[in-house]
């Protein structure tokens, strides 16, 4: 017996990977995290499986029902938002399984950052204006932050800014990060990002607070803050496809061949 905690994705069920559904179809147990998983990402579960949406549910009744399914010998299917690895609450999850002997996998999924770049058809890493992401949130009423983990001392970088659990608090992280960004900085935040209503607004760290506001979004919602996300045109391209940048997959004849270079 197995429990698999498969990525989801941010909720359209076609991001699911081949993997992942055919696990949910092969599992006749399936527990999802139904506040942030549609019903039809787990509709491929096979008929007569026992499926129950986690949303009510503490850690002690969801692991009630895999040590459970552990002793009739059935696989599990623990289905979570995104990817597990940020922000599933997997961890305490797997601490469980390791205490009691329990067989785990772990099935990635589409993070929400990325399906939200993908809706917005653009790169979040652009050459010269920005070349790395910070996945962060802001603690509220959830688990609080590791000190030094602040949105100060990342604002410090200028990296793009994957801000989860902070659609409530845009004040205080417009305070944060108009000293390092600028009022002008670009913001776009991402309200169900891949459900039928997902919803993207934009503007500035002056006046995102407003326009969220007026649209009534308190929950469910990513907040995507950088330079990269406005109408950048004047960038160098990327040495991954310069000719002058010759490597062992694309020898120019008298040149030192080097590695491909990763974009």
């Amino acid at each position: 017996m197995t429990v698999y905690f498969i990525g989801a994705g941010p909720g359209d069920p076609e991001l699911l990977t081949k993997k992942a559904e055919r696990v949910i179809g092969e599992c006749p147990v399936c527990l999802y995290a139904g506040s942030l998983v549609p019903p039809e990402v787990v509709a491929c579960a096979p008929e007569g499986a026992r499926v129950l949406d986690t949303a009510p549910m503490t850690l002690d009744d969801t692991h009630a029902e895999i040590v459970a399914a552990h002793e009739r010998g059935e696989d599990v299917a623990r289905v979570h938002s995104g990817d597990p690895s940020l922000y599933g609450a997997i961890a305490e999850q797997i601490r469980r399984l390791k205490a009691d002997g329990i067989a785990y996998e772990v099935i990635p999924g589409v993070p929400a950052y990325a399906a939200m770049a993908a809706a917005l058809g653009q790169e979040l890493t652009i050459p010269e204006v920005a070349q790395s992401i910070i996945l962060t949130r802001v603690s509220m009423k959830s688990t609080s932050m590791p000190e030094g983990e602040t949105l100060e001392n990342f604002a410090r970088t200028g990296a793009t800014l994957a801000i989860h659990l902070g659609i409530r608090n845009l004040r205080e992280i417009e305070r944060q990060l108009v000293p390092y960004y600028g009022e002008d900085c670009p913001v776009v935040v991402g309200y169900r990002v891949g459900w039928p209503d997902e919803m993207f607004i934009k503007g500035t760290l002056s006046d995102i607070r407003k326009k969220v506001r007026a649209e009534k979004i308190t929950r469910t919602a990513l907040i995507l803050v950088g330079p990269a996300l406005g109408n950048v045109r004047d960038f160098k391209d990327s040495a991954l496809y310069d000719p002058s940048m010759p490597h062992v997959l694309r020898p120019v004849e008298g040149a030192v061949l080097e590695e491909p270079i990763d974009q």
